[in-house]
């Protein structure tokens, strides 16, 4: 048995991973944080509109989980909603006192009843914050990182997590945080990079884990069209409309997403117009519109819909716990229930802040490891996402859903687009952002989560 290379093993450095590395090692523990490949592979790198928070004077904790719990559409987990509402603005004052260096004023984003999402740039807020944290992280002596280390399964014995297999071999710890995190670069689709398909969900779910909500993918509604370039929903809080081809505008542009984006799949081809907006609050978003060919103060920008966000994943508590023993996830793997069935814009980042410090503090409460545990088996290969599957997972799980689809998805050999199918053909309704032509209405009798074990049927949970 090999001395632990840490008491904390987090795997994932975007802002959830960093946050929980920096939490450990603020308060001495060692920890090791494992990336499948380097710090602009995140989703948090990219993100772009920025972080939703009671900042304002206007603005209450009240006020933002009423409007997180309207845009969850009656499946928010209350008390995870609580966490994130009521810890989110001391995240966010942390942020501005360690140097993040937010626009003055608030931006709207659509959903939100208050101007409350700090954003820097107006869109270069994931990289602003998640490279000043990767930053604050390579100066900690106790914080050390391997790049380009894929975790391929859990290492677990008599039920508990001992760390992470790697092609390199096993990676013993204390406790291990899962934040790698979700699988939206599983659809062809997506603002997520490439290697984004769910791996967290994947090695969890293998070792023994619950997993929820996975029929709940959220679609970006203005993603550049041909590219993964999303264009921030601030810019429509700012004033750009949606156009069809006739140049009229068909849609609130600031109702919650999964409404946006299902308005505009019935219209087929449409256009941000970002004419009236002041393109200067957004400067770098500006210089890639113009890379890709487009000149926004002059012409509208043909946009749709892609996969952006997985609002399921592997079940914790409001510690990041999950049902293995040792074992936590933060972030985008966790299926906390703060989103219900439709994530408001800009809570992601917040949700990375608050419930990876969470997760981090409750992970150091675990015991030492045993002195002879049973050595893992050989690893399974490296989970790989084809286009062929990408196009699949497209094609049968997209915005609007088909039941026959959904059905052959489930036969899938890839464990998360399987995994995704057998939820959504569970949730006979629309509810969210997850919508069934067949069943076009929301039904009170599925008011819970499906949760899965493995080895058993999927079950509808209340969680409180």
């Amino acid at each position: 048995m090999p001395d632990p290379a840490c008491d904390l093993l987090v795997v994932g450095a975007g802002a959830a991973g960093l946050t929980a590395a920096l939490t450990a090692a603020e308060q001495g523990a060692r920890v090791l944080i494992l990336t499948k490949g380097h710090a602009p592979d995140s989703s948090s790198w990219h993100a772009q509109g920025g972080i939703a928070g009671a900042v304002g004077d206007d603005d209450t904790a009240a006020l933002h989980a009423v409007d997180t719990e309207r845009a969850g559409r009656e499946l928010c987990r209350p008390s995870a909603v609580k966490v994130l509402t009521e810890e989110g603005p001391e995240r966010v004052r942390e942020l501005i006192a360690m140097g993040v260096p937010f626009d003055p004023e608030l931006s709207l984003e659509g959903g939100h009843s208050r101007r409350r999402v700090s954003s820097v740039e107006g869109a270069a807020t994931g990289w602003a914050v998640t490279s000043l944290l990767g930053r604050m992280a390579a100066r900690m002596d106790q914080i050390s990182t391997r790049e380009a280390t894929n975790a391929l399964a859990l290492w677990t014995d008599g039920g508990r997590c001992l760390g992470v297999v790697t092609p390199d071999g096993p990676i013993a710890a204390r406790a291990t945080i899962l934040a790698m995190g979700g699988a939206a670069a599983l659809w062809a689709r997506s603002t997520n990079p490439e290697g984004q398909i769910g791996d967290g969900i994947a090695i969890a779910f293998a070792a023994g884990a619950a997993v929820a909500d996975l029929e709940f993918m959220q679609f970006h509604p203005t993603v550049l069209a041909g590219s993964r370039l999303l264009l921030t929903e601030a810019l429509r809080g700012d004033g750009a409309t949606l156009l069809d081809d006739k140049g009229e505008r068909f849609v609130d542009e600031l109702a919650p997403r999964d409404e946006v984006a299902r308005a505009m799949v019935r219209k087929g081809r449409v256009w941000l117009d970002l004419r009236q907006v002041d393109r200067a609050r957004f400067p770098g978003l500006m210089i890639e519109i113009e890379k890709a060919g487009f000149d926004p103060a002059t012409q509208p920008i043909p946009v749709s819909p892609a996969a952006h966000y997985t609002i399921g994943g592997v079940v914790t508590d409001l510690v990041g716990r999950t049902d293995i023993p040792g074992l936590f996830a933060a972030g985008e793997t966790a299926a906390t229930g703060v989103h219900g069935a439709n994530r408001l814009a800009s809570n992601s980042l917040l949700e990375c802040l608050v419930f990876g410090r969470r997760a981090a503090l409750a992970a150091l409460d675990e015991p030492a490891i045993p002195t002879r545990p049973e050595m893992p088996l050989a690893p399974p290969p490296e989970r790989r996402a084809s286009q062929e599957l990408r196009d699949q997972v497209w094609r049968e799980a997209g915005v609007m859903r088909d039941p026959a689809d959904l059905a052959h998805l489930a036969l899938s050999q890839d464990v998360v687009a399987q995994l995704v199918a057998r939820f959504a053909v569970a949730r006979w309704e629309s509810r969210g952002v997850h919508y069934r032509i067949d069943a076009p209405t929301t039904d009170p009798a599925f008011e819970g989560h499906f949760v899965l074990r493995p080895g058993q049927e999927l079950t509808l949970e209340r969680w409180s």
